[in-house]
């Protein structure tokens, strides 16, 4: 090999190295003020995968503990900390300004959340105030500005290459592991956003309560569509899970016909999940058995009571 051309490439390696050295990431952590949510640990895993230093931001009304919890997370070198009553509701209009200036404190060069609900509704106005494009749900990182991401349903990817002076992502959780919950030792630090932008105010949410995994951190996810004819007959899906300790999700089509509420709701449109597909179905045709790994043509209202009746045995 030519003396210049690996000259070259060493050069490239060391410039490489050099880049992952100036990262520095922050990771807005969602959590419930007792708890870190999961997929605020596969952000992590993918922030440590742009090298340089990984913080976490925990903001709530009493949220010491979740702090505690972050600052044991391997890979995780500082947990910022701000509790004030108008965090309750995590609303971004609160969050943004403290964001903005844990931001101004600390220079980051790249800011993350999880891709739900709360990282959704946090992020674009985050990068908006940045003017900066934020880069939505990627699943994987090539490098500190080269991410990719799904597009058209998921049937095709994209590798997006990111300029902006600060990088703005949410990170689809299913694509990367959890980071260890053990093993670290970050410092804990306070800190705080001049005072509360006072736009909005959170005054209570109603949450369904269920034993069954959450759907989007679930291992196992029992789905049913328009098949079941009705929400009553979904009373088969509920039972096969709690033996099998799954989630229960649902089409788009059995929540737009008013079977089950929206919230259970997987796919491109509701909630993303990333599944080994058994599907059961008596029609041999159906589009679904072209994405299962596995397949059974029967009828679903003599198989799901026999599979729930084996494996209570």
């Amino acid at each position: 090999m030519f003396p210049g051309l690996l000259r070259a490439q060493r050069l490239a390696r060391r410039a490489v190295s050099l880049l992952h050295r100036f990262q520095s990431t922050l990771v807005i952590a969602e959590h419930t003020n007792e708890a870190v949510s999961p997929i605020t640990l596969n952000t992590i895993t993918a922030a440590k995968r742009l090298g340089g230093d990984v913080s976490c931001l925990v903001a709530g009304s009493n949220c010491e503990k979740v702090a505690q919890e972050l600052s044991k997370v391997q890979g995780v070198v500082k947990v910022l900390v701000s509790q004030h009553d108008a965090y309750k509701g995590f609303l971004p209009e609160e969050l943004t300004p403290l964001i903005l200036a844990a931001q101004k404190q600390f220079n980051y060069t790249h800011i993350c959340a999880g891709a739900s609900a709360f990282g959704k509704n946090l992020l674009p106005r985050v990068a908006a105030k940045l003017d900066v494009a934020p880069v939505s749900d990627i699943i994987e990182i090539k490098s500190p500005d080269t991410f990719v991401r799904t597009i058209y349903a998921g049937n095709a990817l994209c590798t997006v290459k990111c300029d902006e002076k600060i990088k703005v992502f949410s990170v689809r959780g299913t694509s990367f592991e959890a980071a260890s919950i053990s093993g670290g030792s970050a410092t804990v630090e306070k800190v705080s956003a001049a005072s509360p932008a006072g736009q909005s105010e959170w005054i209570e949410q109603k949450l369904t309560k269920s034993d069954r995994p959450e759907l989007t951190s679930a291992k196992v996810v029992v789905s049913g569509g328009r098949g079941l004819k009705s929400g009553e007959n979904f009373k088969l899906l509920y039972e096969l899970a709690d033996e099998l300790h799954a989630a229960v999700g649902a089409s788009r089509a059995a929540v737009d016909a008013g079977f089950v509420p929206n919230d259970m709701q997987v796919g491109q449109t509701g909630k993303i999940v990333a599944p080994t597909i058994v599907a059961i179905n008596k029609d041999p045709e159906a589009p679904i058995f072209q994405v299962a790994d596995y397949g059974l043509v029967a009828d679903l209202f003599k198989v799901v009571p026999e599979l729930t009746a084996a494996l209570k045995k």
